[in-house]
């Protein structure tokens, strides 16, 4: 596994930005395999003010999104190849076994556990999992596929 990745040298790895930047540091990878990384649950999350305003809940697509980051993160560790202006792009395809199990409030940080199952022409299958304390809170398989922009 490897070193500390911090939030500097994610937003050099990935296009996403505040507030859809859903991964603040990369605690460990290794190539080819895994990656462990951390979104931080702060009440100043803007969809809080929208979801729900009485009872703060983050949104289980969101969670699905972090993860789905977090997995580009590792195909990166795992090609080198960064994406440029049009080529080199990956996309989340698909989603398929999602389960959300426990709630994750403000003040949470969400364990993002990410390892990959299949990689075939460009096509790319994750086992997903984000956690609170050790309880999962919610688990995915993830369909990521190269893309070109136009």
């Amino acid at each position: 596994m490897s070193n500390i990745v911090n939030i500097q040298e994610i937003r050099m790895l990935t296009p996403h930005r505040y507030p859809f930047l859903l991964v603040d540091r990369v605690l460990s990878y290794e190539p080819g395999k895994s990656i462990l990384a951390l979104k931080n649950i702060t009440s100043n999350e803007e969809y809080f003010n929208g979801h729900f305003p009485s009872r703060p809940v983050m949104p289980g697509v969101l969670q699905i999104e972090a993860l789905a980051q977090t997995a580009g993160l590792l195909i990166y560790y795992t090609t080198n190849i960064l994406a440029d202006e049009k080529t080199n792009w990956h996309f989340l395809a698909g989603v398929d076994k999602a389960r959300f199990k426990r709630i994750v409030d403000p003040g949470d940080q969400l364990h993002l556990h990410v390892e990959i199952a299949k990689h075939k022409r460009g096509l790319w299958v994750f086992n997903a999992k984000a956690m609170v304390n050790e309880e999962i809170a919610c688990s995915a398989e993830l369909f990521i596929a190269k893309g070109v922009l136009q």
